[in-house]
């Protein structure tokens, strides 16, 4: 087969379409064709050499694929060669086929192309077991996600509206802005030239009970450059989530304002998470994010599409910001 390949660590000038040994897939996995693939930040910093895949996982970039069942291993049940899936992955998704554990498959939604349900994994098990599961957002409560017109915070604003949950968000755009606003997003603040700490509270200030002013749950893909002005914008009880660090690695914590509050800070990442928690957040997903996407309730916002061979193009599209939501790589 062939796969996008990285034999130096660089640009994305590094990415080299090469013929590669087809997968082999185990008893518990199954051998799927692809016909498209995400494109993910965690993509990009693996190709510069920051994000080695774990181990076990295929050496090739890509999280998130959809296509078609080729084979299927013989302790596999629920499946059936030719069956129409998504999958989140370790790794191994820019490429013709890749061998995923079952338990992370999930069937392409009713309403949803096969070539846009790939938009879908990884994004909706992030926000499902970062913003639900873990910090436990509730109908009525505030949820603040930071780059809301990327990928995950298309996805975060939709499932936070559709639960009755509030949402305020950042971008660097109008244009950005406007697109979260039609999600579903209630503030908008343009990080170039707002204070979203003062705009949380102030949409906030007039809310009683024990919460008072602020988000009760922030997503966080900045890390360190955020992390005090994160803090200082959370209600009481507030939970800050940290999944990604464009930011840094290493800020200052005001301990004594996070005790004051009672809140808590939660930093997570998916890929090197066992398999069996990977199934059961997948399984959660179809649970609960499956039935709303096909209700059109919530619904992949892709941007834009590039051929396999040119995965460059895709990551330079990625690494300008320009992009509205997914990105996807077609086979």
């Amino acid at each position: 087969m062939f796969a996008i390949t990285v034999p130096a660590p660089g640009g994305a000038e590094a990415l080299e379409l090469t013929a590669v040994p087809d997968p082999v897939h185990g008893p518990d996995e199954v051998l799927i064709d692809i016909v498209a693939a995400g494109v993910n930040r965690a993509d990009v910093v693996q190709r510069q050499g920051h994000y080695p895949p774990p181990p076990g996982a295929p050496a090739y970039l890509g999280l998130e694929v959809s296509g078609r069942i080729a084979a299927i291993g013989s302790q596999v049940s629920g499946w059936a060669v030719g069956d129409e899936v998504c999958a989140l992955l370790s790794g191994g998704g820019y490429a013709q086929r890749v061998a995923v554990p079952a338990g992370q498959l999930l069937p392409v939604p009713a309403g949803v192309s096969l070539v846009e349900a790939a938009a879908l994994p990884e994004v909706a098990c992030t926000v499902w077991s970062n913003v639900f599961m873990s910090a436990a957002l509730q109908p009525g409560q505030w949820l603040l996600v930071h780059g809301g017109s990327s990928g995950i915070g298309t996805m975060a604003i939709q499932l936070a509206r559709a639960i009755g949950a509030h949402v305020a968000v950042t971008a660097g755009s109008p244009e950005k802005l406007a697109v979260c606003h039609e999600l579903g997003a209630e503030v908008l603040v343009n990080y170039r030239s707002e204070d979203f700490v003062a705009a949380v509270r102030a949409a906030t200030a007039q809310r009683g009970g024990r919460s008072g002013p602020g988000a009760d749950v922030i997503l966080d893909n900045m890390g360190a450059v955020y992390l005090a002005r994160n803090v200082e914008a959370l209600a009481a009880y507030g939970r800050l989530v940290v999944i990604g660090l464009q930011g840094g690695t290493r800020g200052e914590l005001d301990l004594g304002l996070l005790l004051r509050k009672r809140a808590a800070i939660i930093a997570t990442s998916l890929r090197a998470r066992p398999a069996a928690e990977k199934a059961a957040i997948v399984a959660a997903v179809r649970e609960h994010v499956w039935p709303l996407v096909a209700a059109g309730d919530v619904r992949p916002v892709v941007h834009a599409r590039f051929p396999l061979a040119e995965a460059g193009q895709a990551h330079r599209l990625l690494e300008s910001s320009a992009h509205i939501g997914k990105i996807l790589l077609t086979v």
